[in-house]
């Protein structure tokens, strides 16, 4: 049986990534794909079960830094100092994997992925809620919200970070939108945390 040559994954890989983000999933080719790479069919087979699975392959790192978020922010608050418990609010304004988040947002349908925007804030709005009552029990925080509450809000949030990206704008334009939005949804305000 023959080895597969790595070095044409990188090829595979931005071809594939420039398929999926001028076509969406649905209507992106395998042949096409196969084509801009310069290799066979075969020779993605080699890699890739199909179309899904190498979507998921060009994914797979943004995915795994964000639910690395989600796992970091499942400590316990109670182990948090007060500051460190603060500081969970500042929001983080970089759009380090913008094409991956794209195809995360705008191009998966079709995928396990299609509605990833609303499960990463799902998964968010539960341990966000944790800090945020772990902060009212200490008394840093004077607002009283429920879970519900906080998951409005957390949808507003990323919902607004999301549109740049949804609608095509450069990285540029988005992060200065993000920094913009994260000014707007001034979470020390809205929680009245003691500064």
């Amino acid at each position: 049986m023959s080895v597969a040559d790595r070095r044409i994954d990188p090829r595979i890989m931005e071809s594939a990534k420039e398929e999926f983000l001028q076509k969406g999933f649905l209507d992106a080719s395998l042949q096409e794909i196969c084509k801009n790479a310069g290799v066979t069919t075969g020779a993605l087979y080699k890699r890739f079960k199909g179309k899904e699975e190498l979507f998921c392959a060009l994914v797979e790192n943004t995915v795994q830094d964000l639910e690395e978020v989600v796992r970091q922010k499942s400590v316990l608050p109670t182990t948090l100092t007060d500051e460190e418990l603060k500081k969970a609010w500042d929001m983080d304004r970089e759009y380090d994997r913008y094409d991956e988040m794209r195809l995360l947002l705008v191009f998966s349908d079709g995928t396990k992925y299609a509605n990833f925007e609303h499960e990463w804030v799902e998964n968010m709005s539960h341990t966000t809620y944790a800090y945020y009552k772990e902060a009212q029990r200490r008394g840093l925080t004077k607002t009283d919200i429920s879970e519900k509450e906080m998951h409005v809000m957390l949808s507003s949030f990323w919902t607004a970070i999301c549109e740049p990206l949804i609608h095509g704008f450069s990285k540029e334009e988005a992060g200065r939108i993000s920094d913009l939005m994260c000014g707007l949804f001034d979470w020390y305000k809205m929680l009245d945390f003691e500064r």
